[in-house]
């Protein structure tokens, strides 16, 4: 491949990249946990919502601390979501721009 041909494909490729960086982070990650609790997280991992079930009563100090429990679990399983997803779209670049001799 000559250097103009390489130059469009990495200049393509950052495109590319930057491209899917915003469909990441545009997207909404939705988690649950315990049927009590959902959240909403974007892909930045900026939390949007959190939404706990009508039928939730707190009738004592544990149940206040186990909803707490499940708002935390909920926004983790999000976050590994995120990871994962952006971990396998970012994947390619990641050949592509390594196989670059460190040049990125």
């Amino acid at each position: 491949m000559n250097q103009q041909a390489m130059l469009r494909k990495m200049r393509q490729m950052q495109k590319e990249l930057q491209e899917t960086q915003e469909e990441i982070a545009n997207t909404d990650f939705k988690q649950s946990a315990g049927g009590v609790v959902t959240v909403t997280v974007k892909g930045t991992k900026e939390i949007v919502s959190v939404e706990i079930s009508e039928d939730f009563e707190a009738e004592s100090k544990e149940d206040l601390e186990m909803l707490q429990d499940m708002i935390v679990a909920a926004c983790n399983n999000a976050y590994k979501e995120i990871d994962k997803t952006t971990e396998e779209k970012m994947a390619k670049y990641q050949a592509f721009f390594g196989g670059m001799g460190g040049l990125f």
